[in-house]
Protein backbone atom coordinates (compact mmCIF):
# COMPACT_ATOMS: atom_id res chain seq x y z
CA UNK A 1 0.00 0.00 0.00
CA UNK A 2 1.55 2.80 -0.91
CA UNK A 3 0.85 5.91 1.76
CA UNK A 4 2.51 8.82 -0.12
CA UNK A 5 0.72 8.60 -4.12
CA UNK A 6 2.72 11.20 -6.04
CA UNK A 7 5.72 10.93 -4.16
CA UNK A 8 5.01 14.46 -2.39
CA UNK A 9 7.63 16.21 -0.14
CA UNK A 10 6.20 15.35 3.36
CA UNK A 11 7.21 18.13 5.97
CA UNK A 12 5.39 19.45 8.68
CA UNK A 13 1.87 19.12 9.68
CA UNK A 14 -1.30 18.12 7.14
CA UNK A 15 1.57 16.66 4.76
CA UNK A 16 0.22 13.91 4.11
CA UNK A 17 -3.51 15.35 3.66
CA UNK A 18 -4.38 17.05 -0.13
CA UNK A 19 -3.80 20.54 0.14
CA UNK A 20 -5.43 22.63 1.99
CA UNK A 21 -8.12 25.29 0.77
CA UNK A 22 -7.65 28.99 2.01
CA UNK A 23 -10.72 28.48 4.31
CA UNK A 24 -8.51 25.60 6.27
CA UNK A 25 -5.57 27.70 6.19
CA UNK A 26 -7.13 30.89 8.14
CA UNK A 27 -8.68 28.33 10.59
CA UNK A 28 -5.25 27.27 11.01
CA UNK A 29 -3.78 30.54 11.57
CA UNK A 30 -6.97 31.56 13.68
CA UNK A 31 -5.62 28.60 15.96
CA UNK A 32 -2.20 30.45 16.01
CA UNK A 33 -3.06 33.79 16.46
CA UNK A 34 -5.31 32.18 19.79
CA UNK A 35 -2.51 30.80 21.25
CA UNK A 36 -0.67 34.30 21.18
CA UNK A 37 1.99 32.32 18.65
CA UNK A 38 3.90 34.68 16.11
CA UNK A 39 3.57 33.50 12.07
CA UNK A 40 5.84 33.88 9.82
CA UNK A 41 6.03 32.85 5.52
CA UNK A 42 8.78 31.19 4.39
CA UNK A 43 9.34 30.33 0.59
CA UNK A 44 12.69 27.91 -0.50
CA UNK A 45 13.28 26.00 -4.04
CA UNK A 46 14.95 23.28 -2.11
CA UNK A 47 12.92 21.23 -0.11
CA UNK A 48 15.51 18.80 1.53
CA UNK A 49 14.34 17.93 5.06
CA UNK A 50 17.71 19.68 6.52
CA UNK A 51 17.04 22.36 5.04
CA UNK A 52 15.25 23.90 8.08
CA UNK A 53 16.69 27.97 6.92
CA UNK A 54 14.26 28.63 4.10
CA UNK A 55 14.16 32.46 2.88
CA UNK A 56 11.15 34.84 4.82
CA UNK A 57 8.74 36.59 3.07
CA UNK A 58 8.44 39.68 4.47
CA UNK A 59 9.21 40.19 8.48
CA UNK A 60 7.27 37.75 11.36
CA UNK A 61 3.41 38.84 11.96
CA UNK A 62 4.21 39.52 15.98
CA UNK A 63 1.71 41.94 16.12
CA UNK A 64 -0.87 40.79 13.54
CA UNK A 65 -4.12 39.50 15.15
CA UNK A 66 -6.07 39.40 11.57
CA UNK A 67 -5.76 36.03 10.01
CA UNK A 68 -6.98 37.70 6.60
CA UNK A 69 -3.60 39.61 7.00
CA UNK A 70 -1.39 36.60 7.56
CA UNK A 71 -3.47 34.96 4.67
CA UNK A 72 -2.80 38.06 2.44
CA UNK A 73 0.91 37.79 2.94
CA UNK A 74 0.72 34.06 1.88
CA UNK A 75 -1.84 34.75 -1.66
CA UNK A 76 1.72 37.80 -2.20
CA UNK A 77 4.30 34.92 -1.67
CA UNK A 78 2.48 32.50 -3.57
CA UNK A 79 2.18 35.39 -6.46
CA UNK A 80 5.94 36.38 -6.35
CA UNK A 81 6.88 32.65 -5.92
CA UNK A 82 4.83 30.38 -7.40
CA UNK A 83 6.87 27.54 -8.62
CA UNK A 84 8.30 27.51 -5.01
CA UNK A 85 7.47 25.38 -2.01
CA UNK A 86 5.81 27.86 0.39
CA UNK A 87 5.30 27.03 4.40
CA UNK A 88 3.06 29.41 7.23
CA UNK A 89 5.09 28.78 10.41
CA UNK A 90 4.39 29.66 14.20
CA UNK A 91 6.59 30.19 16.89
CA UNK A 92 5.41 29.64 20.76
CA UNK A 93 7.66 32.17 22.71
CA UNK A 94 6.06 31.21 26.15
CA UNK A 95 9.23 29.26 27.31
CA UNK A 96 11.84 32.38 26.30
CA UNK A 97 12.74 30.92 23.10
CA UNK A 98 11.15 30.99 19.88
CA UNK A 99 10.28 27.43 18.98
CA UNK A 100 7.99 26.24 16.07
CA UNK A 101 4.48 25.42 17.47
CA UNK A 102 3.02 24.72 14.11
CA UNK A 103 4.46 24.51 10.32
CA UNK A 104 2.68 23.43 7.07
CA UNK A 105 3.33 23.56 3.12
CA UNK A 106 0.34 26.35 1.20
CA UNK A 107 2.19 26.16 -1.61
CA UNK A 108 4.04 23.30 -3.84
CA UNK A 109 5.35 23.79 -7.43
CA UNK A 110 3.45 21.93 -10.52
CA UNK A 111 5.88 19.26 -10.77
CA UNK A 112 7.89 17.49 -7.44
CA UNK A 113 11.03 16.28 -8.78
CA UNK A 114 11.15 14.15 -5.33
CA UNK A 115 14.85 12.87 -3.77
CA UNK A 116 17.25 9.80 -4.58
CA UNK A 117 18.93 7.62 -2.30
CA UNK A 118 22.54 7.70 -2.96
CA UNK A 119 24.80 4.73 -2.05
CA UNK A 120 28.70 5.67 -1.02
CA UNK A 121 31.43 3.19 -0.49
CA UNK A 122 33.72 4.34 2.20
CA UNK A 123 37.19 3.06 4.03
CA UNK A 124 36.30 -0.84 6.10
CA UNK A 125 33.56 -2.03 3.53
CA UNK A 126 31.24 0.63 5.15
CA UNK A 127 28.33 2.15 3.09
CA UNK A 128 27.11 5.49 3.57
CA UNK A 129 23.65 6.84 2.42
CA UNK A 130 22.72 10.19 1.79
CA UNK A 131 19.32 11.76 0.36
CA UNK A 132 19.49 14.22 -2.74
CA UNK A 133 17.42 16.44 -3.75
CA UNK A 134 16.87 16.41 -7.29
CA UNK A 135 15.63 20.05 -7.77
CA UNK A 136 19.20 20.70 -6.25
CA UNK A 137 21.31 19.22 -9.27
CA UNK A 138 20.33 22.53 -11.44
CA UNK A 139 21.34 26.07 -10.17
CA UNK A 140 19.52 27.80 -7.35
CA UNK A 141 16.57 29.56 -9.72
CA UNK A 142 16.55 27.41 -12.11
CA UNK A 143 14.85 24.36 -10.55
CA UNK A 144 11.20 24.86 -11.52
Amino acid sequence: MMTNPGNRITQGQFSFLPDLTDVQITAQINHALKNGWAVSVEYTDDPHPRNTYWEMYANPMFDLQDAAGILAEINACRKTFPDQYIRVLAFDSTRGVESPAMSFIVNRPQHEPGFGLVRQEVAGRQIRYTVASYAAIKPEGERY
